[in-house]
């Protein structure tokens, strides 16, 4: 990466003011700056959406992969995008879409919405998501160029968490059994909020190596993500109950609910810093106990998933338009090859043996497996990684997580549909597994709908047959 912060050139504001009698406009007038006009055009792009969202369910095109794609060609393409932001606002677009993302993802899963799939969720999460940060960490030391301890530790977590909205399209297939698509579902909502930590102190690590953080960072660092755990489940506990109070004695209106859950999310962040504590952390561990004691409907909730869910759109277009073209000039074989196996045997290899003695089919296996896109919580912890660390420290990691996020959005966008109505027929057949149906959970960028059922439903009994 070259410069400072390569992906991200520093440029004027805004908005700039004219001096009296100058000829670019009157006293106190705003001049249309690049910056505008590229504004303006994001909120175009966004509008646009808005309007063909639907009809691009057809062509199984999801909001990640059309976002991706938009700010490449915008970008890189034509230049007609220009996204040179300060480093300050990145650094804050990439905190806040956290923030409400690890909160939205683990209020939504509450403690009594996993006891359907609680053992298997706990053998993917408590032993497949170690082991794929352990396999991915010793294969990034083995194989890319200047990356060993801390910044292999990086790689190995910043690519273990999963992305649901990647896959969508399966999300929403009815053919796949309920359970296997909740399972998938629980999965993506909690491994980004379990591997937060493991990034924090990678990157507190990689500073202390670069000299850039002081020779304790990582003990500081460890001591910050126990005092943001602790104080995060304070906060969602004590904001949890008072809401089910106050809205059970009619001293809450639901209609302004969600934006104090908004509130809450950001709360539970900046408090924990000010105290000493990690704040992603906090808000994730806030995030879980506020969804296991609410007792609020579901429609609270749907304005901070919207909220998040818009960061997120951002954050693909700004993954587009400007990550990726910085990141291609260090593309090298090596991270191609690192990319692959993320998302094959790093991930596919944890997560069977996670499974075995399950009772699920080396079928279902496989499709869980395979399904684990890399997406948003990975690009963020690349922006994070930008922002952090110097030049020399980003370039070895950063473009590895990019690749990898890249090739997942193409591979698993393109056999979202097919692999789903594939192993769907099978497990039609006996093949997939038995039991009754669960309730469906939202999918992380589906927050007002997402995509609509594009099957046709059919009825379901119990053992998974239709």
């Amino acid at each position: 990466m070259k410069g400072t912060a390569p992906a991200f050139r520093e440029r004027p504001g805004t908005v700039a003011m004219a001096e009296s009698g100058s000829p670019e406009g009157r006293p106190g007038q705003a001049l249309e700056t690049p910056v505008d006009g590229s504004f303006s055009l994001v909120l175009l792009l966004l509008f646009l959406w808005c309007l063909c969202s639907r009809r691009m369910e057809r062509f199984e095109l999801t909001a990640p992969a059309a976002f991706v794609l938009t700010g490449l060609l915008l970008g890189e393409g034509t230049g007609v995008l220009d996204l040179a932001l300060p480093h300050e606002t990145v650094k804050v677009l990439a905190e806040i879409t956290l923030v409400w993302v690890l909160f939205t993802d683990a209020a939504r899963l509450s403690l009594r919405a996993l006891r359907p799939e609680l053992g298997l969720c706990v053998r993917l999460l408590g032993i497949g998501l170690p082991l794929c940060v352990g396999l991915g960490t010793l294969l990034a030391s083995a194989l890319l160029p200047g990356v060993s301890g801390w910044a292999a530790l990086y790689v190995g977590a910043a690519l273990a968490p999963t992305d649901a909205a990647l896959g969508a399209t399966m999300m929403v297939n009815p053919e796949v059994p309920a359970r296997i698509r909740r399972l998938i579902n629980v999965e993506s909502g909690l491994n980004d909020g379990i591997v937060t930590p493991l990034v924090v102190l990678a990157l507190a690590g990689m500073s202390a190596a670069q000299g850039t953080a002081g020779p304790d960072a990582s003990g500081h660092a460890l001591v910050q993500l126990a005092v943001g755990a602790a104080y995060g489940a304070v906060v969602g506990l004590a904001a949890g109950w008072l809401l089910r109070t106050t809205l059970r004695r009619g001293w809450a209106a639901e209609d302004f609910a969600g934006v104090g859950v908004l509130a809450l999310a950001l709360l539970g962040y900046t408090s924990a810093l000010a105290i000493g504590g990690n704040g992603f952390v906090a808000a994730f561990v806030a995030g879980l106990a506020f969804g296991t004691t609410h007792g609020a409907p579901r429609r609270v909730l749907l304005y901070v998933e919207q909220s998040a869910s818009l960061l997120s759109v951002l954050v693909w277009l700004v993954f587009g338009a400007v990550l990726l073209p910085e990141a291609f000039a260090h593309f090298t074989w090596q991270v191609v090859v690192y990319a692959v196996l993320s998302l094959t045997v790093i991930r596919m290899l944890p997560v069977a043996l996670s499974l075995i003695g399950s009772g699920l089919d080396a079928g279902t296996v496989l499709f869980v497996g395979w399904f684990g896109p890399r997406g948003l919580a990975s690009i963020i912890f690349g922006l994070l990684a930008v922002e952090e660390l110097a030049p020399a420290g980003a370039q070895p990691v950063v473009p590895v997580v990019a690749c990898t996020v890249l090739l997942s959005v193409l591979a698993h966008g393109l056999t979202s549909a097919p692999l789903a109505s594939r192993y769907g027929r099978a497990a039609a057949k006996g093949m997939g597994p038995s039991g009754a149906a669960p309730a469906e959970l939202p999918v992380r960028g589906m927050a007002a709908g997402g995509l609509h059922r594009i099957h046709k439903p059919r009825t379901q009994n119990a053992d998974g047959k239709r």
